[in-house]
């Protein structure tokens, strides 16, 4: 037994070197260092009344880079709403509303960058008024959602008046538009109560995900960790994972809707502030050197030995 366990231990070793040794590689960002607009030829940005019943238009002009940083500027604004029709049910809130009250900006790289697996970086200051729902996010593509897959890097909302940041994913059910979340809380006070000037100041969130799972952290503490092993979708995702396929990166400010609560008009202009999005890579993948073989063709009787049970893999 004593040799069984020494040669774990400079297994274990070996695969702990081979990954501080590797280190990360940068294969995308944006530094958003030139004043003027941002970069459309990475950038897409979303347009009009998107999700969630919000209260913003979203628009172009409302993003742009000054000072190193992207800012996505909400404001009170009011025209009238170019989708509006007299006829329209109230149940369409994108056509029933006959007035655009305020506008922000969401940007997308849905046409020009996504990744499987690795490290984002964004480094942020978010507007934290009320009524502001800034986020860092991230969808699949080739599925509807939420069975394309969704990880929350970021969100900031007000829940029964308190302020939260929280960090979620969610993936999809055997209902349409019915998804499965694991979601975290973190009450605002949280971070304030350590800082009382924290959202004055940036910050860095990240995320870190692996074939096991998808790590969340905001200035390096962890926020949320969910398992891969869970993510599986319903029926109508064929009983995928989503999160084994690429997703693309989603920056915006959205005010109100389900979630942001009553807007503080005396607030306006928001504005949320991005210094960097930052992707990176390992040189050379360890989990991709990690030899399986099926269950069946392994005879065990070493306890020390574990078996993942989801796939029913030993490594």
């Amino acid at each position: 037994m004593k040799r069984i366990l020494f040669s774990l231990f400079l297994l274990t070793t070996s695969f702990a070197s081979c990954w501080a040794q590797n280190g990360w590689k940068l294969i995308w960002s944006d530094e958003f260092n030139t004043d003027g607009p941002y970069d459309s030829n990475v950038w897409e940005p979303e347009r009009g009344f998107a999700r969630n019943h919000e209260a913003q238009w979203y628009q172009q002009e409302n993003a742009y880079c000054q000072d190193g940083s992207l800012v996505i500027e909400a404001r009170k604004e009011k025209r009238k709403n170019p989708t509006y029709k007299d006829d329209a049910d109230k149940n369409d809130w994108r056509r029933s509303r006959k007035y655009i009250e305020y506008t922000s900006s969401s940007l997308t790289t849905r046409r020009s960058f996504s990744f499987t697996y690795g490290r984002m970086e964004v480094r942020a200051k978010i507007p934290t008024a009320s009524g502001a729902w800034p986020a860092i996010w991230l969808l699949g593509k080739g599925m509807e959602w939420p069975s394309c897959g969704e990880i929350d890097v970021m969100e900031f909302y007000r829940i029964n008046g308190v302020p939260h940041i929280l960090a979620n994913a969610c993936w999809g059910s055997d209902r349409r538009y019915q998804a499965i979340w694991n979601t975290k809380r973190i009450p605002f006070s949280h971070f304030t109560d350590k800082d009382p000037q924290w959202a004055d100041k940036f910050h860095v969130w990240r995320m870190d995900w692996t074939p096991r799972a998808i790590s969340i952290y905001l200035d390096d503490e962890l926020m949320n960790e969910i398992p891969l092993k869970e993510t599986i979708n319903g029926t109508l995702g064929n009983h995928t994972n989503p999160f084994q396929k690429p997703q693309y990166i989603l920056l915006n400010l959205a005010l109100g809707g389900d979630n942001g609560g009553e807007i503080d008009n005396k607030k306006m202009p928001m504005q949320y502030l991005i210094d960097y999005v930052r992707v990176y890579q390992r040189e050379e993948r360890a989990w991709n050197r990690i030899r399986t073989v099926a269950r069946d063709s392994i005879v065990l009787s070493d306890p020390c030995i574990l078996a993942d049970s989801a796939p029913q893999n030993y490594y």
